[in-house]
């Protein structure tokens, strides 16, 4: 049986979390072979927003599992720790790669709405 304040502060850790809401990614990302310059110009800012959410998240996160480790003081075993910094990165790294991935869809319709527009131009 795991000591109380063990499992006490896995419960706290769990709520904790909560505090941080996940962001939601843009709705939509906008299609580079019919998109208007208008369209591209809001997907563009619709993405910057959203690196910023992720941003806020990832730092609401981390500063959070200190807040944790902290409370935990003394009591803190070497292993909770370690595993809470694990969750935590788990997350960290998750979101990151989400943003990157909505980052590079955006700049593939990027490449497709320029190519697009040059043939236009000339």
């Amino acid at each position: 049986m795991k000591p109380l304040f063990v499992m006490a502060l896995a419960v706290a850790t769990a709520t904790a979390y909560a505090d941080c809401p996940y962001p939601q990614a843009p709705a939509k990302i906008p299609d580079g072979a019919t998109a208007t310059l208008e369209e591209m110009v809001a997907g563009q800012k619709a993405v910057g927003e959203y690196q910023k959410a992720i941003s806020d998240y990832t730092t609401c996160i981390d500063k959070e599992l200190d807040d944790q480790i902290a409370k935990g003081g003394d009591k803190l075993k070497a292993d909770d720790k370690k595993k809470m910094q694990q969750v935590e990165a788990q997350k960290h790294n998750a979101a990151v790669d989400q943003l990157q991935a909505i980052a590079d869809r955006f700049n593939e319709q990027v490449k497709v709405y320029k190519a697009r527009t040059a043939d236009k131009k000339g």
